[in-house]
């Protein structure tokens, strides 16, 4: 399977091609190299763009995209009903985008359509490097903050824990990035559990190979 990965900087970029291998449980064939934007309104404005590009130039299967939900309304179960749609919700946003670009389009390349990979990281994504080190930085804990008006955290401090500052180079980025993903190179169920950003993401992943005719991995149970 052929994934191309647009995300907000190099070093998501390269944490995505690990956190995409685990859920498959092997790498893919990535585009290379990938597309990137520069933060949330860039990434919505030149997705359409993106789309198009991939499915009639190439034989691209599946395009992810990943964004931080920064001090958007967090995608919830609810958003999740037939024909529902939530303006501040980045997830809602972005599959959006996906289905109103590729409804008209012909099939190319021996297949429909380009399939779509979306996930959202709450508040960035750097909790999810976090996730398995820090028990206090879930999505859960966000949404509750944001309900009560007083945030568990601020996404500086998120970047002090992992980095050890708010302003890292580009490749201590990168590295430090690595270090963290690591832990769920073979077994992404706490991720999952959560986040349930990446959890919609994996679970898009594995619904992407079933659609190609592969034997999708097995979705991870709750731990």
């Amino acid at each position: 399977m052929k994934v191309a990965l647009l995300s907000e900087s190099p070093a998501d970029e390269t944490a995505l091609r690990e956190l995409v291998t685990a859920v498959l449980r092997m790498p893919p064939r990535f585009v290379a190299p990938g597309f990137r934007a520069r933060g949330w309104p860039n990434v919505a404005q030149v997705l359409p763009a993106v789309i198009r590009h991939l499915h009639f130039n190439t034989d691209t299967d599946v395009l992810l995209v990943n964004v931080d939900s920064d001090d958007s309304v967090v995608h919830t179960p609810p958003h999740d009903a037939p024909d529902y749609f939530h303006p501040r919700c980045r997830m809602c946003e972005l599959r959006g985008i996906f289905r109103r670009t590729m409804k008209r389009f012909a099939p190319a390349h021996g297949r429909e359509r380009v399939l779509r990979v979306v996930g959202v990281a709450v508040p960035a994504i750097e909790a999810w490097y976090l996730c398995g080190r820090d028990a206090g930085v879930t999505e859960a804990a966000w949404i509750e903050g944001q309900e009560r008006g007083r945030l568990p955290y601020l996404r500086a401090e998120l970047k002090q824990r992992v980095y050890g500052t708010d302003r890292p180079s580009l490749q201590h980025e990168i590295r430090c990035a690595l270090q963290e993903v690591v832990r769920h190179r073979r077994d992404t169920r706490r991720l999952e559990h959560d986040f349930p950003g990446f959890a919609a993401l994996a679970a898009d992943l594995r619904a992407a190979v079933a659609a190609r005719g592969g034997k999708p991995p097995p979705a991870n149970p709750a731990p």
